[in-house]
């Protein structure tokens, strides 16, 4: 017989944003689909009726907004959870006038994403009068169950704790010594355990002597660069999730790195909250 799992929906044009996130909940007993532009992500909807729906503003082809208003015409009450890097209160304003269920930031971690779909079922969701469910003024006292209130209701297998981050060592390689300092006390001030190495060789050696859980790697850097790095790790079949930091738009440069197995690649300047986000998911990525 068939496991009926229930399905989740996530419409976003980053890809790797989609195969991180995708992981994770698949791990947490979700079915996930995936939808790179919105007008794919309507037709996803419509077809698989997702229990949830993960849902970018910024998209290639048409607005987010326009995406929840069509999702709206074929399901008045579905759960919508909106995604974005971006946005303005506008925006958030006519999202939850659109009745979604939660409005993220990605540079939360997934607890909270996964403490939302944890929540009360959306028909359980009182809806007043002329609303819909989750919109401003609906329900008693016109507020809707913050995300932070259904964290202790989360499965116990994707909830982290402070204590195992803390535990979780990184290393990072750059030669810029203002980046290792910056990004070095980010993470440690975050919790975690952090060595640092300004080129490919010193960051092997180091690994030789102790497997870091996760690697934040710089490409260009004199001697061994992180493309170099990356091949020798490859050859040795190393478990390590690589987060690569660089400046550049080579395609082809970008495409190797994937394919020798980087989880994710960050430009520079490095946005900190969203390395935090690309780490945590590394991370959970390394625990499969």
């Amino acid at each position: 017989m068939k496991e009926n799992k229930p399905t989740v929906l996530i419409v976003d044009d980053e890809q790797l944003y989609c195969d991180l996130l995708g992981a994770i909940l698949s791990r947490s007993g979700y079915e996930v689909v995936t939808a790179l532009t919105g007008l794919d992500g309507i037709k996803l909807f419509k077809q698989r009726r997702p229990r949830f729906t993960l849902l970018d503003l910024r998209l290639p082809d048409i607005h987010g907004i326009e995406v929840l208003k069509e999702i709206r015409k074929v399901d008045q009450q579905a759960a919508v959870m909106v995604l974005t890097n971006w946005g303005t209160d506008y925006m958030e304003q006519q999202a939850r006038q659109l009745g979604v269920r939660d409005f993220f930031s990605k540079k939360i971690t997934l607890d909270t994403i996964m403490a939302s779909l944890a929540g009360p079922p959306v028909d359980e969701v009182p809806v007043a009068a002329g609303g819909v469910a989750g919109a401003p003024g609906a329900g008693d006292g016109g507020a809707s169950q913050p995300a932070e209130a259904a964290i202790a209701a989360a499965p116990a297998s994707t909830t982290g704790t402070a204590e195992k981050e803390k535990s979780e060592q990184i290393l990072v390689v750059d030669d810029e010594p203002e980046i290792l300092d910056v990004v070095s006390q980010f993470l440690t001030q975050r919790g975690y355990g952090v060595r640092v190495a300004s080129g490919g060789a010193e960051a092997l050696s180091l690994m030789e002597k102790e497997s870091p859980s996760l690697l934040i790697l710089d490409i260009y850097m004199p001697g061994v660069n992180g493309i170099g790095v990356l091949r020798e790790l490859f050859e040795r079949k190393s478990a390590v999730p690589v987060i690569l930091l660089t400046g550049s738009q080579d395609e082809k440069l970008l495409a190797e790195s994937m394919d020798l197995g980087a989880v994710e690649i960050i430009g520079k300047p490095v946005d900190l909250e969203q390395l935090a986000l690309a780490v945590h998911l590394g991370l959970q990525i390394k625990k499969q």
